[in-house]
């Protein structure tokens, strides 16, 4: 049977040259980097050398890169850390309803412990509007976070103008870059950010290790206390093997971007064309022109959208209907619901995420199979009514 992955947004394999060149760190040059002898220089020399790639691909200083063990812990680390260290100035947090849990979670236990939490609304293209977070600041705001790109729908949020909005206001700026960074350009200060969260898992990189930019003067509490790693702001030994992968993944992410771009957005149109050509009552979720080459998601009336996944796998092709991260609630999206689908339509997402082994005849494959099966789910439908 052929096999089709279209679930790249959940988490892509790990280029087989990431792997070459973190091999040596599993067993030759395994020191640990807070050591003083050969060994841990040698460590900690790749991790730096590793911290310059990363941050000469988003336009930043070297100093500037903190590395974590993900997109979970540098979202978490972003809201959580200028929080606490910015309580004495206000109390106020700014961020959006389609937000990944990463953020809409450590955001809920601040609401707990005191802040205040503004969730802008979005519209039925998921954008976020600047008016309305113009509108939104106070005196007391300490903190916005907004993501650079949907998860799950793919819209690309007017970042630049947002932090721009927020510096005019002297208020920290954060985004979620996890989308976004190895698969568009991504520079800190064209985006006008002071945090940006990112993930070595999402473009071809090994899972477990990620980073953080902080801007210089960024005030941020301690998230992990312990040792001094990381310049005081990470304890914890560090993943050299994971650090190598990374910096390993931006530079191939750098040669090959552009083409990959192309290649993506032409597989994705076509999708956006097709799909609804050959399915009656299909939505398209997202915004049709700002959003991901690589990310189309829909909304198929009248069945759920577990049940199509369910019927891909058994034809070989992976999908899913929506952030991975919740893939085990029975709960609609959020994120379909911030624009106003009901709870029937968001039932029935599916997300389809393009990456860099996807093939034209992958689409063949997929265009092939999808519209029987959704016929088939919907004769069982109650409430499709058919002809």
């Amino acid at each position: 049977m052929k096999k089709v992955y279209l679930d790249y947004a959940a988490t892509a394999p790990t280029d087989p040259q990431v792997l070459d060149a973190m091999q040596p760190y599993f067993f030759e040059k395994f020191g640990n980097a807070s050591s003083l002898h050969a060994y841990g220089q040698e460590a900690k020399k790749a991790i730096e050398d590793s911290r310059q790639v990363m941050a000469e691909f988003i336009g930043a200083s070297a100093d500037e890169i903190v590395f974590t063990s993900g997109g979970t812990e540098s979202d978490n680390y972003a809201l959580l850390g200028s929080a606490y260290a910015l309580e004495k100035k206000g109390n106020h947090i700014i961020t959006t309803a389609i937000e990944h849990h990463a953020i809409s979670e450590p955001a809920k236990f601040l609401e707990k412990r005191g802040f205040k939490v503004t969730y802008l609304k979005v519209d039925k293209d998921g954008l976020v509007s600047p008016r309305d977070l113009k509108e939104a600041i106070t005196d007391k705001t300490i903190l916005v976070s907004v993501m650079h790109a949907n998860n799950e729908i793919g819209t690309i949020q007017p970042v630049a103008e947002l932090g721009r909005i927020a510096r005019e206001k002297g208020i920290c700026f954060h985004t979620d870059a996890v989308q976004t960074v190895g698969h568009i350009p991504v520079n800190v200060d064209e985006l006008n950010v002071d945090l940006l969260s990112l993930s070595a898992h999402k473009f071809y990189g090994p899972k477990g290790v990620g980073a953080l930019y902080v801007r210089k003067g960024v005030r941020l509490e301690t998230f992990m206390r312990g040792g001094d790693q990381e310049k005081g702001r990470r304890a914890s030994t560090h993943n050299t093997t994971g650090i190598v992968g990374l910096a390993k993944a931006v530079q191939l992410s750098r040669k090959s971007m552009d083409e990959e771009m192309r290649f993506q957005s032409a597989l994705r149109d076509r999708l956006i064309r097709e799909i609804p050509a050959k399915i009656p009552e299909v939505r398209l979720n997202g915004h049709p022109v700002l959003r991901l080459p690589n990310n189309v998601n829909f909304s198929i009336k009248y069945i759920e959208g577990e049940s199509i996944l369910l019927n891909l796998d058994l034809a070989g092709i992976a999908c899913s209907t929506g952030s991975a991260c919740t893939s085990s609630s029975l709960e609609p999206s959020h994120v379909l619901l911030a624009i106003g689908l009901d709870h029937g339509t968001a039932h029935g997402s599916l997300r389809i995420t393009l990456g860099r082994w996807t093939k034209e005849s992958d689409i063949d494959y997929l265009l092939e199979k999808l519209p029987p099966i959704v016929q088939k789910l919907r004769a069982m439908s109650p409430l499709y009514e058919k002809d």
